[in-house]
């Protein structure tokens, strides 16, 4: 599933695409998404322009003068930037069609992506309202993560990955910022002293913006906004290692599962 990182480098792989572009055409071809796309949706956007592209946590904001265009990825979708001409694949379900010729194609071969139309303010939409602070924010700090776990028994890594605390640390980072802080993934939230979760803090900024830099991290056919994979991956430490030896003390790695995701961790270095 494309994560924050992911999604932070497709935004900025189509932003300089965008930005004050206007729209000439959509082409909806599966409108089928996790819910529909809507059926005014080519003439809605048809002539308008592109004022901003942001983000918030996996939700990409397309801003034009009359309202918002948020896409979510889901598990298996991305944007990326075709060529006028450029054949379609099977899983091509929408094209944006810009007036300098470049397209912003959707593709989701499972379809649990989003594209919805939003007038208004977006971030009261119902989807983004409840949407804890960024990682890479002010609003995110040790203290901030200290206070929200006190009446929180769950493991500290289904608190760690609830966007409703923090948006955008998904599995792989989750698994990742534990590791490198040294806390165990099981360990309960409440049960993680104030110092513990300022080393935490610090070490998801580090460990997300350390993906965004390398572009993501490239997991099945995941490429960023500009056709570009991810190379995170390669520093990956503990997530997809489950069964080899701990990079610090070379302790047999522990794979279990957690909320039905891939828990990895080392027994020796995490407590």
């Amino acid at each position: 599933m494309p994560e924050l990182p992911e999604v932070e480098t497709t935004l900025r792989g189509i932003r300089p695409y965008l930005l004050k572009q206007k729209i000439q055409k959509v082409v909806v071809r599966q409108a089928s998404l996790r819910w529909p796309i809507p059926q005014n949706l080519p003439g809605l956007l048809l002539k308008a322009r592109v004022e901003a592209v942001n983000r918030r946590g996996k939700y990409l904001l397309l801003t034009f003068p009359h309202g918002h265009l948020m896409i979510h990825l889901g598990m298996s979708g991305s944007l990326s930037l075709a060529a006028e001409g450029k054949a379609v694949s099977k899983h091509d379900h929408v094209d944006i069609v810009l007036e300098s010729g470049w397209i912003l194609r959707y593709n989701d071969p499972r379809r649990f992506g989003c594209i919805l139309w939003v007038e208004g303010e977006p971030f009261e939409h119902p989807l983004l309202a409840s949407l804890g602070p960024e990682p890479l924010g002010d609003l995110f700090s040790d203290d901030y993560l200290y206070q929200c776990s006190r009446r929180k028994s769950l493991a500290v890594k289904s608190f760690l990955m609830d966007s409703k605390i923090v948006v955008g640390v998904g599995n792989i980072y989750a698994n990742e910022a534990l590791f490198r802080s040294g806390i165990h993934p099981l360990r309960k939230a409440n049960r993680i002293s104030l110092n513990r979760y300022a080393r935490l803090s610090v070490i998801v900024r580090e460990v997300l913006a350390a993906a965004i830099q390398q572009g993501g991290t490239t997991l099945r056919d995941f490429v960023g906004g500009d056709g570009k994979p991810g190379y995170f991956k390669q520093e990956l430490q503990v997530y997809g290692r489950g069964g080899q030896a701990c990079v610090k003390c070379s302790t047999t790695l522990k794979e279990v599962r957690l909320g039905q995701r891939s828990t990895v961790y080392c027994p020796n270095c995490q407590r």
